[in-house]
Protein backbone atom coordinates (compact mmCIF):
# COMPACT_ATOMS: atom_id res chain seq x y z
CA UNK A 1 0.00 0.00 0.00
CA UNK A 2 1.32 3.45 -0.93
CA UNK A 3 1.18 6.14 2.03
CA UNK A 4 0.78 9.42 1.29
CA UNK A 5 -0.11 10.66 4.57
CA UNK A 6 1.36 8.57 7.58
CA UNK A 7 -0.78 10.36 9.92
CA UNK A 8 -2.49 7.28 10.49
CA UNK A 9 0.38 5.93 12.47
CA UNK A 10 0.81 2.96 9.66
CA UNK A 11 4.34 2.15 9.21
CA UNK A 12 4.82 4.01 5.94
CA UNK A 13 6.22 1.78 2.77
CA UNK A 14 9.99 2.48 1.89
CA UNK A 15 10.18 2.84 -1.72
CA UNK A 16 6.14 3.87 -1.54
CA UNK A 17 4.58 7.19 -2.79
CA UNK A 18 5.29 8.96 0.72
CA UNK A 19 9.00 7.49 0.09
CA UNK A 20 9.13 9.45 -3.35
CA UNK A 21 7.21 12.29 -2.03
CA UNK A 22 9.34 13.06 1.41
CA UNK A 23 12.65 12.12 -1.49
CA UNK A 24 11.49 14.85 -3.62
CA UNK A 25 11.31 17.59 -1.70
CA UNK A 26 14.63 16.77 -0.25
CA UNK A 27 16.38 17.21 -3.66
CA UNK A 28 13.95 19.75 -4.36
CA UNK A 29 15.93 21.66 -1.29
CA UNK A 30 19.09 20.18 -3.15
CA UNK A 31 17.79 22.28 -6.48
CA UNK A 32 16.96 25.53 -4.83
CA UNK A 33 20.42 25.73 -2.99
CA UNK A 34 22.79 24.31 -5.79
CA UNK A 35 20.60 26.96 -7.84
CA UNK A 36 21.26 29.40 -5.64
CA UNK A 37 24.97 28.88 -5.56
CA UNK A 38 25.86 28.32 -8.88
CA UNK A 39 23.91 30.78 -10.21
CA UNK A 40 26.90 33.17 -8.36
CA UNK A 41 28.77 32.40 -11.88
CA UNK A 42 26.03 34.47 -13.54
CA UNK A 43 24.86 37.00 -11.68
CA UNK A 44 28.94 37.35 -9.81
CA UNK A 45 29.44 40.13 -12.48
CA UNK A 46 26.30 42.18 -11.85
CA UNK A 47 26.75 41.94 -7.86
CA UNK A 48 30.57 43.36 -8.33
CA UNK A 49 29.63 46.34 -10.67
CA UNK A 50 26.54 47.26 -8.43
CA UNK A 51 28.41 47.13 -5.04
CA UNK A 52 32.00 48.02 -6.16
CA UNK A 53 33.83 45.03 -5.67
CA UNK A 54 37.16 43.92 -6.55
CA UNK A 55 37.93 40.65 -8.21
CA UNK A 56 39.44 39.15 -5.18
CA UNK A 57 36.37 40.04 -2.87
CA UNK A 58 34.44 38.39 -5.82
CA UNK A 59 36.28 35.25 -5.24
CA UNK A 60 36.18 35.77 -1.38
CA UNK A 61 32.48 35.82 -1.81
CA UNK A 62 32.48 32.43 -3.30
CA UNK A 63 34.95 30.95 -1.32
CA UNK A 64 33.39 32.48 2.24
CA UNK A 65 30.23 30.42 1.04
CA UNK A 66 32.37 26.72 0.92
CA UNK A 67 34.51 27.30 3.74
CA UNK A 68 31.32 28.03 6.42
CA UNK A 69 29.83 25.54 4.85
CA UNK A 70 32.48 22.90 5.35
CA UNK A 71 33.07 23.77 8.79
CA UNK A 72 28.95 23.46 10.04
CA UNK A 73 29.07 20.16 7.20
CA UNK A 74 30.77 18.08 9.50
CA UNK A 75 27.92 18.35 12.10
CA UNK A 76 25.00 18.55 10.04
CA UNK A 77 25.23 15.02 9.38
CA UNK A 78 26.24 13.89 12.58
CA UNK A 79 22.77 15.87 13.20
CA UNK A 80 20.52 14.04 10.96
CA UNK A 81 21.87 10.59 12.11
CA UNK A 82 21.46 12.00 16.11
CA UNK A 83 17.64 13.80 15.40
CA UNK A 84 16.16 13.06 11.85
CA UNK A 85 15.05 14.86 8.94
CA UNK A 86 12.21 16.30 10.10
CA UNK A 87 13.40 18.38 13.03
CA UNK A 88 16.98 19.34 10.47
CA UNK A 89 15.99 19.85 7.36
CA UNK A 90 12.79 22.20 7.27
CA UNK A 91 14.75 24.71 9.80
CA UNK A 92 18.12 24.22 6.70
CA UNK A 93 15.30 25.34 4.29
CA UNK A 94 14.41 28.55 6.46
CA UNK A 95 18.19 29.72 6.70
CA UNK A 96 18.69 29.02 2.79
CA UNK A 97 16.03 31.12 2.37
CA UNK A 98 16.87 34.11 4.71
CA UNK A 99 20.11 33.78 2.70
CA UNK A 100 18.81 34.85 -0.52
CA UNK A 101 16.97 37.26 1.06
CA UNK A 102 19.79 39.18 2.26
CA UNK A 103 22.26 38.85 -0.72
CA UNK A 104 19.23 40.16 -2.60
CA UNK A 105 19.04 43.37 -0.73
CA UNK A 106 22.93 43.58 0.45
CA UNK A 107 23.88 47.11 -0.21
CA UNK A 108 27.59 46.37 0.80
CA UNK A 109 30.73 43.73 0.61
CA UNK A 110 30.32 43.21 4.79
CA UNK A 111 26.27 42.76 3.77
CA UNK A 112 27.02 39.94 1.34
CA UNK A 113 29.62 37.95 3.16
CA UNK A 114 26.59 37.45 6.18
CA UNK A 115 24.13 36.33 3.42
CA UNK A 116 26.69 34.11 2.02
CA UNK A 117 27.47 32.82 5.84
CA UNK A 118 23.85 32.24 6.71
CA UNK A 119 23.07 30.47 3.11
CA UNK A 120 26.59 27.71 4.29
CA UNK A 121 24.52 26.89 7.52
CA UNK A 122 21.15 26.37 5.82
CA UNK A 123 22.93 24.34 2.79
CA UNK A 124 25.40 22.03 4.85
CA UNK A 125 22.50 19.52 5.81
CA UNK A 126 20.60 19.71 2.28
CA UNK A 127 22.70 17.10 -0.46
CA UNK A 128 23.71 15.13 2.71
CA UNK A 129 20.09 15.26 3.81
CA UNK A 130 18.48 13.91 0.71
CA UNK A 131 21.08 11.25 0.45
CA UNK A 132 20.61 10.23 3.86
CA UNK A 133 17.04 10.10 3.35
CA UNK A 134 17.82 8.45 0.16
CA UNK A 135 19.25 5.47 2.36
CA UNK A 136 16.56 5.74 4.98
CA UNK A 137 13.07 5.53 2.39
CA UNK A 138 14.76 2.99 -0.28
CA UNK A 139 17.19 1.00 1.53
CA UNK A 140 21.14 0.84 2.18
CA UNK A 141 21.28 -1.41 -0.71
CA UNK A 142 20.21 1.74 -3.21
CA UNK A 143 22.20 4.04 -1.15
CA UNK A 144 25.01 4.60 -4.26
CA UNK A 145 21.96 4.81 -6.62
CA UNK A 146 19.83 7.07 -5.04
CA UNK A 147 22.84 9.37 -4.24
CA UNK A 148 23.65 9.53 -7.70
CA UNK A 149 20.15 10.41 -8.77
CA UNK A 150 20.52 13.51 -6.45
CA UNK A 151 23.31 14.48 -8.17
CA UNK A 152 21.40 13.83 -11.31
CA UNK A 153 18.59 15.92 -10.05
CA UNK A 154 20.92 18.69 -8.82
CA UNK A 155 23.77 19.51 -11.33
CA UNK A 156 20.63 18.92 -14.42
CA UNK A 157 18.90 21.47 -12.67
CA UNK A 158 21.82 23.95 -11.78
CA UNK A 159 22.89 23.73 -15.23
CA UNK A 160 19.30 24.83 -16.37
CA UNK A 161 18.61 27.42 -13.67
CA UNK A 162 22.02 29.35 -15.39
CA UNK A 163 20.71 29.58 -18.35
CA UNK A 164 17.39 30.85 -16.72
CA UNK A 165 19.23 33.40 -14.36
CA UNK A 166 21.01 34.81 -17.89
CA UNK A 167 17.13 35.05 -19.01
CA UNK A 168 16.04 36.78 -15.85
CA UNK A 169 18.74 39.40 -15.76
CA UNK A 170 17.78 39.91 -19.21
CA UNK A 171 14.46 41.01 -17.88
CA UNK A 172 15.17 42.73 -14.52
CA UNK A 173 17.93 43.15 -11.84
CA UNK A 174 19.71 40.41 -9.61
CA UNK A 175 17.93 41.87 -6.62
CA UNK A 176 14.40 41.66 -7.70
CA UNK A 177 15.03 37.94 -9.35
CA UNK A 178 17.00 36.74 -5.87
CA UNK A 179 13.94 38.20 -3.49
CA UNK A 180 11.47 35.76 -6.33
CA UNK A 181 13.90 32.98 -5.32
CA UNK A 182 13.63 33.84 -1.76
CA UNK A 183 10.11 33.60 -2.17
CA UNK A 184 10.15 30.08 -3.70
CA UNK A 185 12.08 28.88 -0.36
CA UNK A 186 9.21 30.00 1.77
CA UNK A 187 6.62 27.85 -0.27
CA UNK A 188 9.26 25.12 -0.02
CA UNK A 189 9.83 25.75 3.97
CA UNK A 190 5.88 25.33 4.39
CA UNK A 191 5.95 21.67 2.13
CA UNK A 192 8.85 20.96 4.61
CA UNK A 193 7.35 21.27 7.96
CA UNK A 194 4.17 19.59 6.70
CA UNK A 195 5.65 16.26 5.18
CA UNK A 196 9.70 15.71 5.77
CA UNK A 197 10.57 13.09 8.22
CA UNK A 198 12.31 9.82 9.01
CA UNK A 199 10.35 6.25 7.81
CA UNK A 200 10.97 5.24 11.85
CA UNK A 201 11.46 7.21 14.42
CA UNK A 202 15.20 8.13 15.56
CA UNK A 203 16.60 6.52 18.29
CA UNK A 204 19.41 9.40 18.72
CA UNK A 205 16.52 12.23 19.08
CA UNK A 206 15.53 10.52 22.27
CA UNK A 207 18.73 11.99 23.97
CA UNK A 208 18.17 14.32 26.95
CA UNK A 209 19.78 17.49 27.72
CA UNK A 210 22.04 19.07 25.27
CA UNK A 211 25.14 17.94 26.68
CA UNK A 212 24.18 14.46 26.20
CA UNK A 213 23.11 15.35 22.87
CA UNK A 214 26.09 16.86 21.78
CA UNK A 215 28.54 14.36 23.17
CA UNK A 216 26.55 11.36 21.18
CA UNK A 217 27.19 13.63 17.99
CA UNK A 218 30.68 14.21 18.92
CA UNK A 219 30.77 10.51 19.16
CA UNK A 220 29.97 9.54 15.92
CA UNK A 221 32.02 11.88 14.78
CA UNK A 222 34.99 10.80 15.75
CA UNK A 223 33.85 6.88 15.41
CA UNK A 224 33.55 7.54 11.65
CA UNK A 225 36.75 9.95 11.52
CA UNK A 226 38.93 7.19 13.01
CA UNK A 227 38.65 5.11 9.82
CA UNK A 228 41.31 5.62 7.85
CA UNK A 229 39.92 4.79 4.34
CA UNK A 230 37.15 7.34 5.05
CA UNK A 231 40.13 10.31 4.71
CA UNK A 232 41.36 8.50 1.90
CA UNK A 233 38.23 8.51 -0.44
CA UNK A 234 37.50 12.18 1.28
CA UNK A 235 41.01 13.73 -0.43
CA UNK A 236 39.83 12.00 -3.85
CA UNK A 237 36.11 13.10 -4.12
CA UNK A 238 37.18 16.53 -2.61
CA UNK A 239 40.27 17.00 -5.26
CA UNK A 240 37.33 16.01 -8.11
CA UNK A 241 34.90 17.87 -6.79
CA UNK A 242 36.86 20.98 -5.97
CA UNK A 243 37.74 21.42 -9.40
CA UNK A 244 34.27 21.26 -10.59
CA UNK A 245 33.00 23.60 -7.84
CA UNK A 246 35.90 26.29 -8.85
CA UNK A 247 35.45 25.86 -12.43
CA UNK A 248 31.57 25.80 -12.45
CA UNK A 249 30.64 28.84 -10.01
CA UNK A 250 33.46 31.06 -10.83
CA UNK A 251 36.58 30.04 -13.81
CA UNK A 252 35.16 28.42 -16.19
CA UNK A 253 33.46 31.08 -18.03
CA UNK A 254 36.91 33.41 -17.36
CA UNK A 255 38.85 30.20 -18.72
CA UNK A 256 36.57 30.00 -22.24
CA UNK A 257 36.66 33.88 -22.59
CA UNK A 258 40.36 33.77 -22.39
CA UNK A 259 40.38 30.61 -25.33
CA UNK A 260 38.18 33.31 -27.40
CA UNK A 261 34.54 32.21 -26.74
CA UNK A 262 31.62 34.79 -26.53
CA UNK A 263 30.08 35.59 -23.05
CA UNK A 264 27.71 33.40 -24.38
CA UNK A 265 29.37 30.55 -24.90
CA UNK A 266 31.10 30.92 -21.90
CA UNK A 267 27.93 30.86 -19.98
CA UNK A 268 27.21 27.59 -22.06
CA UNK A 269 30.65 26.04 -21.22
CA UNK A 270 29.96 26.21 -17.16
CA UNK A 271 26.35 24.80 -18.08
CA UNK A 272 27.71 21.88 -19.58
CA UNK A 273 30.31 21.16 -16.80
CA UNK A 274 26.54 20.70 -14.87
CA UNK A 275 25.25 18.93 -17.83
CA UNK A 276 27.65 16.50 -18.18
CA UNK A 277 27.87 16.17 -13.90
CA UNK A 278 23.99 15.44 -14.36
CA UNK A 279 24.53 12.92 -17.13
CA UNK A 280 27.61 10.89 -15.15
CA UNK A 281 25.85 10.93 -11.92
CA UNK A 282 22.80 8.62 -13.62
CA UNK A 283 25.73 6.36 -15.03
CA UNK A 284 29.12 6.02 -12.59
CA UNK A 285 26.95 4.71 -9.41
CA UNK A 286 25.13 2.37 -11.62
CA UNK A 287 28.26 1.09 -13.51
CA UNK A 288 29.83 0.61 -9.92
CA UNK A 289 27.07 -1.54 -9.23
CA UNK A 290 27.03 -3.29 -12.45
CA UNK A 291 30.58 -4.04 -12.18
CA UNK A 292 30.57 -4.52 -8.28
CA UNK A 293 33.71 -2.19 -7.60
CA UNK A 294 34.52 1.07 -6.40
CA UNK A 295 38.22 1.32 -7.26
CA UNK A 296 37.96 1.28 -11.01
CA UNK A 297 35.05 3.82 -11.79
CA UNK A 298 36.94 6.30 -9.44
CA UNK A 299 40.53 5.87 -11.38
CA UNK A 300 39.32 5.98 -14.53
CA UNK A 301 36.93 9.05 -13.57
CA UNK A 302 40.10 11.15 -11.83
CA UNK A 303 42.15 9.77 -15.04
CA UNK A 304 39.66 11.80 -17.92
CA UNK A 305 38.66 14.69 -15.97
CA UNK A 306 42.57 15.22 -15.80
CA UNK A 307 43.29 14.54 -19.43
CA UNK A 308 40.24 16.74 -20.57
CA UNK A 309 41.06 19.71 -17.98
CA UNK A 310 44.64 19.45 -19.04
CA UNK A 311 43.86 20.64 -22.88
CA UNK A 312 41.63 22.60 -22.02
CA UNK A 313 44.26 24.94 -20.19
CA UNK A 314 47.90 23.83 -21.86
CA UNK A 315 46.70 23.04 -25.92
CA UNK A 316 45.29 26.50 -27.71
CA UNK A 317 42.88 26.70 -30.62
CA UNK A 318 41.04 23.61 -30.11
CA UNK A 319 37.77 25.22 -31.39
CA UNK A 320 35.00 26.14 -29.87
CA UNK A 321 32.92 23.29 -30.25
CA UNK A 322 35.84 21.26 -28.79
CA UNK A 323 36.04 23.80 -26.00
CA UNK A 324 32.40 22.78 -24.84
CA UNK A 325 33.15 19.49 -25.59
CA UNK A 326 35.91 19.41 -22.96
CA UNK A 327 33.81 21.51 -20.50
CA UNK A 328 31.02 18.63 -20.61
CA UNK A 329 33.61 15.71 -20.47
CA UNK A 330 35.32 17.01 -17.24
CA UNK A 331 31.37 17.26 -15.84
CA UNK A 332 30.85 14.00 -16.84
CA UNK A 333 33.88 12.19 -15.20
CA UNK A 334 33.63 14.50 -11.92
CA UNK A 335 30.49 12.26 -11.45
CA UNK A 336 33.20 10.05 -9.85
CA UNK A 337 33.59 11.95 -7.08
CA UNK A 338 30.17 10.51 -5.98
CA UNK A 339 31.90 7.21 -5.21
CA UNK A 340 33.62 8.66 -2.59
CA UNK A 341 30.25 8.63 -0.51
CA UNK A 342 29.35 5.26 -1.52
CA UNK A 343 33.03 3.85 -0.19
CA UNK A 344 32.76 5.49 2.32
CA UNK A 345 28.97 4.40 3.28
CA UNK A 346 30.51 0.73 2.47
CA UNK A 347 32.70 1.09 5.55
CA UNK A 348 30.51 2.71 8.38
CA UNK A 349 27.74 1.53 10.16
CA UNK A 350 23.97 2.19 8.69
CA UNK A 351 23.66 4.28 11.77
CA UNK A 352 26.84 6.29 10.91
CA UNK A 353 25.75 7.15 7.31
CA UNK A 354 24.67 10.57 7.43
CA UNK A 355 27.84 11.28 9.46
CA UNK A 356 30.35 9.55 7.11
CA UNK A 357 28.57 11.60 3.95
CA UNK A 358 29.23 15.10 5.78
CA UNK A 359 32.68 14.23 6.71
CA UNK A 360 33.00 13.60 2.77
CA UNK A 361 31.17 16.70 1.81
CA UNK A 362 32.45 19.03 4.35
CA UNK A 363 36.44 18.20 3.11
CA UNK A 364 34.70 18.43 -0.27
CA UNK A 365 33.63 21.96 -0.09
CA UNK A 366 37.21 22.70 2.19
CA UNK A 367 39.00 21.67 -0.70
CA UNK A 368 36.74 23.72 -3.31
CA UNK A 369 37.04 26.73 -1.16
CA UNK A 370 40.53 26.52 -1.30
CA UNK A 371 40.46 25.23 -5.37
CA UNK A 372 37.77 28.58 -5.94
CA UNK A 373 40.92 31.21 -4.34
CA UNK A 374 43.80 30.13 -5.20
CA UNK A 375 43.21 30.91 -8.78
CA UNK A 376 41.89 34.35 -7.82
CA UNK A 377 45.40 34.61 -5.80
CA UNK A 378 47.44 33.78 -8.41
CA UNK A 379 45.80 36.05 -11.18
CA UNK A 380 47.07 38.66 -8.87
CA UNK A 381 50.48 37.08 -8.30
CA UNK A 382 50.79 37.05 -12.39
CA UNK A 383 49.58 40.78 -12.76
CA UNK A 384 52.31 41.84 -10.71
CA UNK A 385 54.43 39.79 -12.34
CA UNK A 386 53.91 41.12 -15.31
CA UNK A 387 51.76 38.69 -17.26
CA UNK A 388 49.27 39.89 -19.55
CA UNK A 389 46.01 40.38 -18.70
CA UNK A 390 43.67 38.11 -21.09
CA UNK A 391 46.50 35.81 -21.96
CA UNK A 392 46.95 32.02 -22.44
CA UNK A 393 49.91 32.36 -19.70
CA UNK A 394 47.87 33.97 -17.10
CA UNK A 395 44.92 31.44 -17.40
CA UNK A 396 48.03 28.45 -17.46
CA UNK A 397 49.27 30.12 -14.34
CA UNK A 398 45.77 30.72 -12.63
CA UNK A 399 44.48 26.87 -13.13
CA UNK A 400 47.79 25.06 -11.82
CA UNK A 401 46.67 24.56 -9.14
CA UNK A 402 43.51 22.50 -10.33
CA UNK A 403 45.98 20.15 -12.45
CA UNK A 404 47.94 19.57 -9.32
CA UNK A 405 44.49 18.82 -7.03
CA UNK A 406 43.74 15.99 -9.99
CA UNK A 407 47.36 14.27 -9.83
CA UNK A 408 47.07 14.38 -6.31
CA UNK A 409 43.77 12.41 -6.48
CA UNK A 410 44.95 9.59 -9.47
CA UNK A 411 48.10 9.24 -7.15
CA UNK A 412 45.42 8.54 -3.76
CA UNK A 413 43.00 6.48 -5.69
CA UNK A 414 45.47 3.97 -6.94
CA UNK A 415 46.32 3.53 -3.13
CA UNK A 416 43.21 2.97 -2.40
CA UNK A 417 40.93 -0.64 -1.30
CA UNK A 418 38.29 -2.16 -2.63
CA UNK A 419 35.16 -2.06 -0.25
CA UNK A 420 32.29 -3.03 -2.51
CA UNK A 421 30.45 -4.97 -0.01
CA UNK A 422 31.24 -8.96 -0.46
CA UNK A 423 27.93 -9.99 0.57
CA UNK A 424 26.35 -7.54 -2.12
CA UNK A 425 29.21 -8.90 -4.90
CA UNK A 426 28.08 -12.28 -3.98
CA UNK A 427 24.46 -11.66 -4.78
Amino acid sequence: MSNMSNKSGSAPQLGGVYAWWVWALAVTFVVYLFSVQTGYAIVNASVQKAVGLSVTQVATLAATYTWVFALFQFYGGALLDQLGSRKVLPASIALVTLGVFIFANAKSFEMLLLSQAILAIGSCTGFVGAGYLGGQWFGMAKFSFMFGLVQVVAALTSAVSQNAIVAGLKQTTYPVLFNYVGAFGVGLFVLGVLFIRNPTPVAGAKHQGVTAFFIAVTRNLFDVAKIGHVWMASIVGAALFGVLLALGVVWAPKLLMVRGASESAAALGSSLLWLGLALGSAIVPWWSDRIRARKLPIILGTLVQFVALAALVYVPNLGSATDLTLCFIIGFANASHMLAFSTVADVVEPAQIGTSAAIVNGIMFIVGGIMIARPGVRVDRAIELGIEKGSMDLAQYAALPLIVALAVALVVALATKETYPAERAKA
